[in-house]
């Protein structure tokens, strides 16, 4: 892993905590996506090196809105940048990790990611986080 990628907050209402995070950082968010297959709407915001991605659900199904039922909204996951995804997902299933899925899927902001089962990462949701080329 070669870096943090982004932290995922899950919010119950994009627009207004947009609003927060804009004043925040003093700078709008440099992009907004629906990710209809996963349910969410993002908006990603840097903050230096690092970016923050803010996630609404916009199916009452969708892993976003049951977290903020079960938790609020808050933090829900950190993402890792990997150079091989494919090749990063068998050395950590090779390491005993639960991985949610075993072939990487389209997510937000030209990425191919696979998240981590929490109960494998001491109850963080981790993602990884591939560049699509």
């Amino acid at each position: 892993m070669k870096k943090i990628e982004h932290i995922g907050i899950a919010v119950a209402n994009l627009e207004e905590s947009s609003k927060i995070y804009e004043k925040l950082f003093g700078t709008p968010s440099y992009k907004q996506e629906e990710v209809t297959s996963e349910g969410v709407k993002t908006a990603f915001f840097n903050s230096g090196p690092n970016k923050i991605e803010l996630l609404e659900a916009t199916n009452p199904e969708s892993s976003i809105a049951k977290f903020i039922a079960k938790k609020g909204e808050g933090i829900h996951h950190i993402a890792f940048d990997v150079d091989d995804i494919v090749a990063e997902i068998e050395r950590l299933k090779g390491e005993g990790f639960i991985v949610l899925n075993e072939v990487p899927k389209k997510g937000a902001d030209n990425k191919l990611v696979a998240f981590l089962h929490p109960k494998s990462t001491n109850g963080v949701l981790i993602e990884l986080c591939q560049e699509i080329r």
